[in-house]
């Protein structure tokens, strides 16, 4: 038999990826295998934002019988157009366009396996060599992990928390130069948990117009606003810069597990066309997956008949929760939470490390808390923002005041003694 070991091979690791492999997932998973199995009493999950396993957060059963109807009818078991059913396609459009100041058409949307495969696209359409995107820190990882996987360059812009975490826009043309092809925005945000107001948003247009560039939104959380700023989408200022919006099913109605989502050109002077970007996001899509035919055939009934009933219900439960976070962190001394959460399902909390003893930074604090209260909490690290934290509030109540007394019992344990 020929002997292998010494053999030279034509391929190895990807150390491109290996470095942009970061993400929620794997952060998670490396938290949950540090708990104390010896520990009896339940993990506490306030790292991920997926609630869709609590009762209180359970889906309307309306939509699971849009998709049992869709897969009975047979109408959805054949191939689809590589940019989606056009019943699903005009049915996102339709559902867009109530919060604009003008009409989307099906052209305008091409439907993705959630938001997740939007991301991917879009970067690997903007990719070439030379070329930079402008992302936010702190922001969800995924962007910065699929960047670092082409030919693109990530620039990162801050967030201000002093200032309800609105985008530093001095920061944003300071990095921009004549390769920034796009910026990166997400309302409500993940992991800040504000809400952009109308005034802002039209800045970030404006910049974007100023700089030659457009506007990725992602609104996976699109109208999950439930403080004083309403949800604006960044497509009314489609007239201003093109805008490029990215969403899904899985958090205003929590499926996250369903992954049908979508992308969407808010374009009026039709730059994308003119650029030859729609017809680059077409070609791509002709060489990935598509969603699930019955998903998509579901979506025209999903967008259109689910009752508000439903979504004011899960607002309320989010307000109340993310209320008494606010609150209780006060009672946390090593904690401090800049700006009350006004979206989303998480929000960002400072850590002052000065207070604690034998706690070296967010990751140490956030595996000894997994080890010694089961209580999992995403370090900021992960995030792009060093000696913070992103908790989730999106769980049952009950949990949720359980972890909060776990991690002051974590912080009385921890506390410097003067």
């Amino acid at each position: 038999m020929e002997q292998l070991g010494d053999k030279k091979w034509g391929f190895q690791r990807n150390q491109e990826l290996e470095a942009s492999s970061i993400s929620v997932r794997g952060v998670l998973k490396q938290l949950m295998a540090n708990r104390n199995e010896e520990d009896q009493r339940s993990t506490i999950p306030l790292g991920g934002a997926d609630p869709s396993i609590y009762p209180s957060y359970q889906t309307t059963p309306f939509v699971a019988d849009a998709v049992a109807d869709a897969v009975r009818s047979f109408n959805f078991n054949s191939y689809a157009s590589n940019v989606g059913i056009a019943e699903g396609r005009r049915a996102v459009a339709e559902h867009l366009s109530k919060d604009l100041p003008y009409q989307l058409s099906a052209d305008d949307v091409y439907l993705t396996v959630g938001c997740t495969q939007a991301i991917e696209i879009v970067v690997s359409v903007l990719a070439r060599p030379g070329a930079n995107i402008l992302l936010p820190r702190p922001g969800y990882p995924q962007y910065a992990a699929r960047v670092g996987c082409s030919s693109l360059e990530a620039r990162h812009f801050d967030l201000m928390p002093e200032k309800g975490w609105e985008v530093d826009l001095d920061s944003v043309e300071a990095l921009a130069d004549e390769n920034t092809v796009a910026m990166v925005i997400i309302n409500p945000s993940n992991p800040c948990g504000n809400v952009f107001t109308y005034q802002h948003l039209k800045k970030i247009a404006e910049t974007a117009r100023k700089l030659g560039i457009f506007v990725i939104s992602d609104e996976v959380y699109a109208h999950l606003a439930f403080g004083s700023n309403i949800f604006v989408p960044m497509g009314v200022f489609g007239s201003i810069a093109p805008v490029l919006t990215l969403g899904s099913l899985s958090k205003r109605w929590i499926v996250p597990g369903w992954r049908l989502g979508w992308i969407v050109t808010s374009d009026l002077n039709g730059i994308f066309q003119e650029s030859g970007f729609a017809e680059s996001l077409r070609s791509h899509l002709e060489i990935t997956t598509d969603p699930p035919t019955f998903m998509q055939g579901a979506l025209t009934q999903i967008l259109e008949q689910t009752k508000e009933d439903f979504f004011s219900k899960i607002l309320n439960i989010m307000r109340e929760d993310a209320d008494f976070l606010y609150e209780r962190i006060k009672e946390i001394p090593c904690l401090t939470c800049p700006h009350k959460p006004e979206g989303s399902m998480v929000v960002m909390v400072k850590l002052n490390l000065s207070l604690l003893e034998g706690v070296t930074d967010d990751v140490d604090f956030c595996m000894k808390l997994a080890r010694e209260e089961s209580v999992i909490v995403l370090p900021g690290i992960a995030l792009g923002l060093k000696n913070w934290l992103r908790i989730s509030f999106a769980v049952e109540h009950s949990l949720l005041d359980d972890a909060l007394g776990r991690i002051k019992a974590f912080y009385n344990k921890h506390a410097k003694k003067e």
